[in-house]
């Protein structure tokens, strides 16, 4: 009889099924109710919830952990975020951003979050930054997925340079293309900019994803050229539009239209719900506006909607451990998602759904997949949410990666 690596027994799956998982080579090699095989290491898993694992499908991995340097953000906005990382990037070092990178990688890995799609501002000559997080994927990779995305921070063309440097970026590796054309200095050139990240990723085989609409602004309408583009090139799901906070002011007449629009692009959406409640509505008295995209109504439609951390302690947001849970708690309230169906959809935003955004091979519990799964101290995706259960064991590739004890509480009288 063949000898498994890691047998877990008394799962509960998402369906609510008893199951015991056998894992040989670093894949799932049997999944049965009940299977009588031996195996290097048992864990009994005693009824907890077994999952994919977390997906994070936004942040900035080379500005976490930096916050309150060189100052803290007191207006709280966006753009004295902006204005804070201008200062706190002129001192990048590729050691400073790799050790702020992985520390922030470890503390998301051991809360089950085994897939992450970061951020890597290319807006300096030194592109310090993005060579930092390309080697940080390559030192990670045996344990934990990292995609790469080219972030024009201050825009295509907001410095004469800005153009040469994201290309010169996808020349180096990395693995999606950026862009935020609401930050350009006009329309016309937010316009123009999403035209040439369409080119750019045509001519290197990249995804998309564009930092679009993150604005209260009603008149920031970005994602109608975005969803357009790809019609256009016929690129669809390899397209994300991050963020689109805009389409919350949007009126309902224009709301509408675009919907149809969205529906034939069949493009991702991410929001950050975390960091769009904080950053937008700043200027708003009262009412104060949600600073959120429509994730319910886009979800409602059938759209592909996953959800990110974006910012784990920098100048955007001081606050943060990384854990998608919180992310997905958030979210049920912010978008009002409180029906059974719904709080379940957010659970699938942070893991099934993220994986569609990042285009993920393999993803899953199925017999022959990669072992990356995760145990949380949970019956089922409400529970999970509900207490931001704690992630007991962490599999990645086939290897016990991480492993966490349930606080246990002792009543003293």
């Amino acid at each position: 009889m063949m000898k498994n690596d890691l047998l877990l027994q008394g799962c509960r799956s998402l369906a609510g099924e008893q199951i015991d998982i056998a894992i040989t080579d670093g894949k799932i090699s049997a999944i049965a109710p009940h299977l009588d095989v031996e195996a290097e290491i048992v864990i009994p898993i005693d009824g907890k919830l077994v999952s994919p694992p977390f997906v994070e499908s936004h942040i900035h991995l080379d500005s976490a952990l930096s916050a309150g340097e060189p100052r803290a953000n007191q207006s709280g906005t966006l753009f004295e975020g902006i204005e804070i990382w201008a200062e706190r990037k002129q001192n990048l070092t590729l050691t400073d951003v790799k050790e702020r990178a992985i520390e922030t990688l470890k503390q998301q890995a051991s809360q089950g979050v085994l897939f992450v799609r970061t951020h890597a501002d290319v807006s300096e000559p030194s592109l310090t930054a993005l060579q930092a997080l390309l080697e940080v994927r390559e030192e990670v990779k045996d344990w934990i997925t990292v995609q790469v995305v080219a972030f024009p921070q201050d825009g295509i063309y907001g410095k004469p340079e800005n153009e040469a440097l994201l290309e010169k970026a996808l020349e180096m590796g990395a693995d999606v293309v950026g862009g935020i054309p609401h930050y350009e200095f006009t329309r016309e050139d937010g316009v123009r900019s999403v035209h040439r990240i369409f080119e750019l990723a045509g001519k290197y085989n990249r995804l998309i994803d564009i930092h679009c609409d993150e604005i209260d602004d009603e008149q920031s309408r970005f994602l109608e050229v975005v969803a357009a583009c790809a019609i256009r090139a016929g690129m669809n799901s390899k397209v994300t539009a991050s963020h689109t906070t805009a389409f919350g002011s949007y009126n309902n007449a224009y709301a509408y239209k675009l919907m149809g629009l969205l529906q034939r692009s069949q493009i991702n959406f991410i929001a950050n719900p975390l960091i769009n409640i904080t950053l937008q509505g700043r200027t708003d008295t009262y009412p104060k506006r949600r600073g959120v995209t429509r994730v319910k109504e886009l979800w409602q439609q059938g759209l592909n909607v996953s959800l990110g951390h974006d910012c784990v302690q920098d100048p955007w947001y001081s606050l943060g451990t990384g854990s998608m849970l919180d992310v997905a708690y958030m979210a049920a309230h912010v978008c009002q998602m409180t029906g059974m169906a719904e709080i379940d959809a957010c659970y699938d935003m942070v893991t099934t759904q993220g994986s569609r955004t990042l285009q993920l091979d393999d993803y899953g519990i199925e017999i022959g997949k990669p072992a990356n799964l995760i145990v949380l101290d949970a019956g089922d995706r409400f529970d999970a949410i509900r207490r931001r259960a704690t992630v007991c064991y962490v599999i990645s590739q086939g290897k016990l990666l991480a492993q966490t004890e349930v606080p246990q509480t002792k009543w003293r009288q």
